[in-house]
């Protein structure tokens, strides 16, 4: 007879199951509709993605029930067959499961996504009715996922206890820092919610594997319960309309064991996880023995920081625009990342070590990965007013209907920023505040063309404007793909669009350095090509694994396994030469990228370009 499912948690590691809506999508169910109404309208659909997590090899299945609460049910008109869609949800998972698998009732927030206003009466309320006809149904025990407030997971926890003493496994959403949002330590979250009734304690969605064994790692040993963890597969991309995960089913493989090795006793996938990710956990984890724990590496904190010098002078009015310079010399773009708090001085510092360095502009983000950071605008106005270096911002079609993207405009303009790059951005349901709205009024193709038309003195509403802006606009590229020829052909249309410079995804191949020359020959705007120096091993596998459009080679991969702190950092620049070397050759355009602030290295790469361009002079 097997143990329960307590019991059975406490033993070994074992193998949870993977996503259900993003495989559903895959599958061919449409975004917008309720996943879990097809408990009611095509049960077999589900029980057939059971099925093929157990022949996969997942121990432990979860039902189709994370949003069927009558709240979230209600905006497709489903309120009244809350209880019928959680029954079903959890007969449909157990007459797949038999004896082969444990079957555990999904629950998600009932907040997320609704409004701030919303009663604690409602929540309570929705929470009784899905628990009650979960745990009514036969469930082997609860997942609380996705969960975001200790309050709010505490009461749905206090709600399972009255009901039942089935085992509950509280999952937090991976967030930036060690608090959940109501702004509680997590470590003082799980240990109130062991007090409370808790059996197993984790993290799933938000993140790829690396950012979820972060948050673990952080927790202090003595919290005395085991360990569960879903992570998605990477971080999303999104690529023509469909949302795309890069983390490959290897690599959930590769890392399996670190997950177990950190504790970990239910080890599964939540966005973008598929079949073929839970048969490498399981082929990972098949007579796994725990391994000693990994040391930290000496000397990885971060570098001192400098003092800011004293301001420059503005740069001089009609000075040659990023074009002009590029089509004349060696011409170097350096990101740096706009801080996540109100702390300026380290972004500050690096401007002006990387002004001093010889960089000709300084690039911020949008917000990007969907993670919110400071405005790139009031940076953008604070490096050029005190650095006296040229801001070139980001500007993403998320977070900004047609109003506010030519608001943004028109305040950039006012300020005397004018070089932008326009992208897409990524979706905001996989950043830090995923109940946000993802708008999306425009493509990156549209903005541009919006941009040109200020240009034209023209606003977005078709009506004149009393002057012109002067936009130098930039369009991202990606060539890390396998069909670099359908990738240079969506890059033709931006052109036709209007962009006046292309600035591309990091490229970590000499020889895919010159295939992009080749088949990028005949466009006749500038090419800033991307190179971002690797920090560590871990980081390495983590670009490659779970970042959208960056692919290293199996090259670069080995140089770097294992390195950490400075030796990882120094390898980083090592490589990064060596591709500038190659880049230069072919493009007199440069995109540094600042890994995690550590600017030292991207103005060891600038003064680098800097000494090989005059040498060639």
């Amino acid at each position: 007879m097997r143990p329960d499912l307590r019991t059975a948690l406490q033993t070994r590691t074992r193998v949870g199951d993977g996503a259900m809506g993003t495989y559903l999508y895959q599958l061919g169910v449409p975004i917008g509709v309720s996943f879990e109404e097809y408990n009611l309208i095509n049960p077999e659909l589900i029980a057939d993605v059971h099925r093929r997590y157990i022949a996969a090899g997942a121990e432990v299945i979860e039902t189709n029930t994370f949003s069927a609460q009558r709240m979230k049910l209600a905006r497709f008109g489903l309120e009244k067959k809350t209880e019928q869609i959680n029954a079903e949800g959890v007969k449909i998972a157990r007459s797949v499961a038999g004896d082969k698998a444990y079957v555990v009732a999904s629950v998600g927030s009932v907040k997320a996504g609704q409004r701030k206003d919303v009663r604690p009466s409602q929540v309570r309320r929705d929470f009784e009715e899905q628990l009650g006809a979960l745990i009514a149904a036969g469930a082997d025990g609860v997942m609380l996922e996705t969960f975001t407030e200790l309050e709010e997971m505490s009461l749905a926890l206090s709600i399972i206890r009255k009901m039942s003493d089935l085992p509950v496994i509280c999952q937090f959403a991976v967030g930036d820092a060690a608090r959940t949002h109501d702004g509680v330590p997590l470590a003082d979250a799980f240990k109130r919610l062991k007090a409370e009734g808790a059996d197993v304690i984790g993290f799933n969605c938000r993140s790829g594997p690396v950012g979820v064994l972060r948050a673990l790692e952080a927790l202090p040993g003595e919290l005395g319960l085991p360990l569960s963890a879903f992570p998605n597969a990477g971080l999303p991309e999104y690529v023509d309309g469909k949302v795309v995960y890069p983390a490959s089913p290897d690599y959930f493989g590769t890392i399996a064991r670190r997950f177990a090795d950190a504790g970990v006793r239910l080890f599964g996938g939540c966005c973008g996880t598929t079949p073929e990710h839970v048969a490498a956990i399981a082929a990972a984890l098949q007579d796994y023995e725990p391994s000693a724990p990994e040391e930290t590496a000496p000397g990885d904190q971060a570098p001192a920081r400098i003092e800011i010098a004293a301001p420059a002078a503005p740069p001089p009015a009609q000075e040659p625009t990023l074009v002009d310079l590029v089509r004349q010399r060696h011409t170097v773009i350096v990101e740096l990342d706009p801080p996540r708090d109100l702390d300026v001085s380290r972004f500050m510092a690096g401007a002006e070590a990387l002004k001093a360095a010889g960089a000709d502009a300084l690039t911020m983000a949008d917000n990007s990965l969907a993670v919110t950071r400071m405005s790139n605008m009031a940076l953008g106005a604070l490096v050029k007013q005190r650095v006296g270096i040229r801001p070139l911002v980001h500007i993403a079609c998320r977070d900004r209907n047609l109003i506010g993207t030519q608001s943004h405009m028109m305040g950039f303009d006012a300020l005397g920023i004018d070089h932008v790059l326009a992208v897409t951005g990524d979706p905001a349901k996989f950043g830090d505040l995923p109940g946000a709205s993802s708008v999306y009024d425009l493509t990156s193709f549209e903005i541009i063309r919006m941009i040109k038309q200020l240009n034209e003195g023209i606003a977005f509403s078709g009506k004149p404007l009393k002057q012109k802006a002067k936009f130098v606009i930039g369009a991202a590229f990606n060539p890390n793909v396998k069909h670099l020829d359908k990738a240079v052909q969506r890059l033709e249309k931006k052109v036709e669009a209007g962009a006046d410079f292309i600035m591309t995804q990091p490229v970590y191949d000499a020889e895919l350095i010159e295939k992009i020359a080749e088949a990028t020959k005949h466009i006749r705007i500038p090419i800033f090509l991307g190179i971002f120096p690797l920090a560590s091993g871990r980081n390495a596998e983590y670009l490659h694994n779970e970042v959208p459009g960056i692919q290293l080679s199996d090259e670069v991969r080995r140089r770097m396994h294992g390195l950490e702190g400075p030796e990882g950092r120094a390898e980083g620049v090592a490589i990064a030469k060596e591709l500038l070397d190659t880049a230069m050759k072919h493009f007199n355009g440069i995109y540094l990228m600042t890994p995690f602030l550590f600017y030292e290295m991207t103005a060891e790469l600038t003064r680098y370009v800097v000494a090989k361009r005059t040498k060639q002079v």
